[in-house]
Formats: C-alpha cells, structure tokens, sequence
C-alpha cells in the first residue's frame, strides 16, 4: 500500500514538472527569437558601416572600408560575438528543456506502468 502511495505522489510530481516545463518552453522560445533576431540586426549594422567607410574599433585594431569584400562578413560576425553568444545560449537553453521535456516524460510513463502493474497485484 505504502508503495503505491509513493509511486502516485512520484506520478503527480512528474506531471506537476512537465506542467511547468510547458510554461517555460514559451519563454525559452521567445528568448531564442529574439536573440537571433538581435545578432542578425548587429550582424547587419556592422556590415553596412564597414562598408560605408565607418571606421571601427576591435580589439584594439582599427577596421576601415579598405577590406576585401570577402571578409567583410567574417570581421562583422567577429565584432558581433557576444550577441552570436547570446543565441547560441538561447538555442542550447531550449534545446536543453526539449531533452528535459522528453526525459521526465519518459520517467513518468515508467512510473505509471509500475503503477498498472502494482494495480493487478
């Protein structure tokens, strides 16, 4: 009897964690859209005032409209990092609670077959 007390509290802690897992996925979402959408932004911005002749500072080196069109692109994303950072965190982040998602998912349809098999005894 004990046990299966235990295993429908364990049952009901897991759906309580998917239930809050849902909420989250939505924000986790969004934060990866709109990271994404903040580097794209940098990204461009960057490339349009090197390409303009802005002359731009990184690491303590000056960037001028002289480069080669082929870098152009590479220097922007290099100067871009911390927001290319920002996205890749926010896609892991929500790739992170899909797998989570789908373990305590997993865990939970082996406490309810415990469950049924406790049941017929």
């Amino acid at each position: 009897m004990i046990e299966t007390i235990q295993l429908a509290n364990e049952i009901k802690q897991k759906i309580n964690l998917l239930e809050k897992m849902r909420k989250e996925i939505r924000e986790r979402a969004e934060n990866k859209a709109i990271s994404g959408a903040n580097y794209d932004r940098a990204l461009a911005v960057t490339i349009l005032q090197i390409k303009n002749g802005k002359p731009i500072e990184f690491e303590n080196e000056l960037i001028d409209n002289k480069l080669p069109a082929n870098l152009i692109e590479k220097i922007a994303k290099g100067i871009c990092w911390k927001e290319k950072l920002e996205t890749d965190k926010a896609e892991a982040l929500y790739k992170s609670l899909i797998s989570n998602i789908d373990s305590v998912q997993s865990e939970l349809n082996g406490l309810q077959s415990c469950n049924r098999y406790l049941e017929r005894v």
